[in-house]
């Protein structure tokens, strides 16, 4: 079991170049940074390089879907954004070279119909599979809950599942963040069956509060079992918000899930 560090969420009482040999020397396996665009692709690969940790993801630009907008994936309208973003990414991840970019969805557009948006999204997610599947990188695509998110365009494992038998590329895959799927109290080990070999990567947190896993409710080892049996072997990358004692007091349960 290979267990990164979400450095965006994680460590963010260092400065983010600070954060990748923190990640080291707390004993995780790998890093992924959800929008790396403020390090020059040179500075973090001689970081991770420095470490010597892989970098297991990042985010392909999002337009302003931090900021409460629909982001760019999905807009028909905006395009032309998109492909800007698609290419930037692809400059910085020849250099970086992540094992995996994210396209975020994004949000229903005002003025657009869902249809549409799947359309738009299906369209650019095949198109960044074929560009990235050059860098020998792969693409994927997740859900998010509408509750900490709302009307972001796919929320659960039906919904993802339906987007990628419409995109139907190799080279692109679910990311399935389990804390994004107990918050809406789906499933979770059903989610996991249904996904199948299509899950290319998993992130998680406890639920509720989005804390370390051991904070909350969420039962992992069902889970995690299930990931197992159903022929996973790829990355588990901690995205969980630490409390105020920060992120080394959080990690208890880190040594626990080595083990496995």
């Amino acid at each position: 079991m290979r267990i990164a560090a979400n450095l965006s969420m994680l460590f963010t009482e260092l400065p983010l170049a600070d954060r990748v040999l923190a990640a080291r020397t707390a004993g995780f396996d790998g890093v992924e940074i959800q929008f790396p665009y403020e390090l020059p692709a040179i500075r973090l690969k001689e970081l991770l390089e420095r470490a010597g940790l892989p970098l297991v993801l990042i985010n392909l630009p999002a337009g302003d879907l931090l900021q409460g907008g629909a982001g760019l994936a999905g807009v028909p309208a905006r395009q032309d954004e998109f492909d800007v973003a698609l290419r930037d990414a692809l400059t910085y991840a020849a250099m970086a070279r992540p094992l995996c970019v994210n396209v975020l969805p994004g949000r229903l557009a005002e003025g657009v119909s869902r249809e549409q948006a799947l359309t738009t999204l299906a369209d650019n997610l095949r198109k960044s599979a074929e560009a990235f599947a050059l860098l020998g990188i792969r693409v994927l695509c997740e859900a998010i809950n509408p509750l900490d998110m709302p009307g972001f365009l796919i929320n659960t494992p039906e919904h993802l599942r339906a987007l990628l038998e419409r995109v139907d590329h190799p080279n692109c895959q679910a990311q399935l963040d389990l804390y994004h799927m107990a918050r809406q109290q789906l499933d979770v080990e059903a989610g996991i069956r249904l996904l199948g070999e299509r899950i290319g990567h998993v992130q998680f947190a406890d639920c509720p509060g989005r804390g370390a896993p051991g904070s909350g409710e969420l039962c992992f080892e069902p889970l995690l079992k299930a990931l197992q049996e159903g022929g996973y072997h790829g990355w588990l990358s901690a995205e969980y918000r630490p409390d105020a004692q920060g992120t080394a007091a959080s990690l208890g349960w880190l040594a626990t899930w080595r083990q496995r």
